[in-house]
């Protein structure tokens, strides 16, 4: 009775996850009659699955019924639960079912708990984009992957340049594999510098230019990001990041904090030689101006989501946060 439960925001991670899990159940040529997937609109797509995975597969090989998006773990009628618990004791060892969903399951909901007991659970979820040593990580362990070598410096630039964005990450290194061919050497900071688009840099830099209050540099970096195709979301994700480590820093400064180490650890942040940095990044600024720009960030973020055109919304903010900085700047 294999059953699992995949869930998170990063699609691409969990796709092929999805697909690796599919290619080890099915036989290449009964894949046809023992795969179904069953999208959130169908008619009763939860029942409709279950009984799905009471069907026995043809053929060779084992059958997979794949729940997209599937909502039970956000909110279960008592119906359906009662049919969960009855189909999850029964469904035959020739048959995987797999739930996938983009958000958090809720721990309190009775078919969350009996998901937990009874399904393999993995999380899919973007890392932050603050969490530099995370995504550094996440460099190191894709790269060994695609049998990619990378200097230190060189992880560093590539988890600067893709933040969390995990699909662009293995295009990046494909094109980086690409370039090294037979070379045993690992790329330095320089191929990748050449050879990398830097979304995730250009949102730090306009981080930068929002602090200084530039609102003409600024607009010209959100025009050079959409340009490139980075969601605005994304954009907002890294901004969000830099602002809160920016604020941290500020706040243990004037709580007179001196211990860098312990300053890295409230802020987290991996490398406590980057408080130097940040010291000099956050002397111009108050800590009263810093804490106005996140509920600022936030709206930005909230209408995003909720649809509204992505260009004019992320101007006016911007305009806004940079107006913060210059009226806070001139008291």
């Amino acid at each position: 009775m294999p059953v699992y439960l995949y869930w998170g925001d990063d699609e691409f991670s969990l796709a092929k996850a999805v697909d690796a899990l599919r290619e080890s159940i099915l036989d290449p040529s009964w894949s046809t009659f023992n795969f179904d997937k069953i999208l959130p609109d169908s008619p009763n797509a939860v029942i409709s699955g279950l009984n799905q995975a009471m069907t026995p597969p043809f053929g060779l090989g084992s059958r997979l019924v794949w729940l997209v998006n599937t909502p039970i773990t956000q909110h279960c009628s008592e119906d359906i639960l009662k049919e969960l618990q009855r189909t999850l004791e029964v469904i035959p060892q020739t048959t995987t079912l797999l739930l996938t969903t983009p958000n958090k399951p809720d721990g309190r909901l009775k078919s969350t708990k009996l998901l937990q007991q009874q399904a393999t659970v993995q999380e899919f979820s973007r890392i932050p984009p603050w969490k530099t040593d995370q995504l550094e990580q996440r460099v190191k362990q894709v790269a060994a992957e695609l049998g990619v070598k990378l200097t230190s410096p060189g992880v560093e630039r590539l988890a600067e340049a893709v933040g969390n964005d995990t699909q662009q990450l293995y295009n990046e290194l494909e094109k980086l594999k690409l370039y090294a061919g037979n070379d045993s050497k690992p790329l330095n900071i320089e191929a990748i510098a050449s050879l990398v688009q830097s979304n995730t840099q250009n949102s730090l830099k306009l981080a930068n230019a929002i602090k200084a209050g530039n609102t003409h540099q600024a607009l010209e970096l959100i025009a050079a990001l959409i340009d490139h195709n980075e969601p605005g979301l994304r954009i907002v994700a890294t901004l969000v990041g830099q602002f809160r480590t920016w604020l941290w820093v500020k706040l243990m400064i004037d709580r007179q904090v001196k211990d860098e180490r312990e300053i890295a650890k409230a802020a987290e942040i991996s490398n406590p030689k980057r408080i130097y940095f940040l010291r000099q990044e956050v002397q111009s600024l108050s800590v009263n101006q810093l804490q106005q720009s996140l509920p600022l960030l936030l709206e930005l973020e909230t209408q995003l989501k909720r649809g509204s055109d992505e260009i004019s919304t992320l101007q006016t903010h911007v305009i806004a946060l940079c107006n913060l900085f210059q009226s806070q700047s001139r008291r």
